[in-house]
């Protein structure tokens, strides 16, 4: 079986995810491997060039994150093109991982959804998330809640999860425990 852990930005699901590693159980993160992949896959390098330009990297084989950001950033057809070089490569990878756990911030937006089974989303009042942002970005407030309103809506997310993870407060322990056992049965 396999899991997915979403939600969005702030919502506390990498610290979910350190909660669940800590039981022994092993969570393919597609954010570092899309960072992963962009640095070393030759045929993502090359397809990036072709999109981008020769400036995707730099001299020494680096990224240019900073000229991809832009890139990224200027349109919605750049960001359409972009996730078309990479995201078939992470689906990819997680399924030559073995792992039966992810998280992906953006499930249903790259359609990871459809490569596992069930869904766990960790929710969190938006108070709290933006103030989590705002820590540990350094960014302000309005720049926090931009972010927060590139994803979706946590109503969304939360209607097409089977679990939910409320991350206010709460323990988070029995929260988890509850869903390991569901999922087991």
């Amino acid at each position: 079986m396999k899991i997915a852990i979403t939600g969005g930005i702030g919502s506390g699901k990498s610290y979910v995810c350190r909660l669940l590693n800590t039981r022994g159980i092993s969570i393919y993160d597609c954010d570092s491997a899309a960072k992963r992949l962009m640095r070393t896959s030759p045929i993502i390098r090359q397809q990036l060039c072709q999109l981008i330009g020769p400036k995707a990297y730099h001299a020494d084989g680096l990224l240019n994150k900073a000229e991809v950001a832009n890139f990224l950033m200027a349109s919605e057809d750049n960001k359409r093109a972009i996730n078309a070089i990479v995201h078939p490569a992470v689906a990819e990878d997680f399924l030559q991982s073995g792992m039966q756990w992810m998280e992906c911030a953006i499930l249903y937006e790259s359609g990871f959804d459809h490569l596992v089974d069930s869904v766990i989303v960790v929710t969190a009042p938006l108070n709290v998330r933006l103030e989590r942002i705002m820590q540990r970005d350094h960014i302000s407030r309005e720049s926090a809640l931009a972010w927060i309103n590139k994803q979706w809506p946590q109503s969304q997310l939360q209607q097409h999860a089977q679990f939910e993870i409320i991350n206010d407060g709460r323990p988070l322990e029995p929260q988890i425990e509850h869903i390991i056992n569901n999922i087991k049965e």
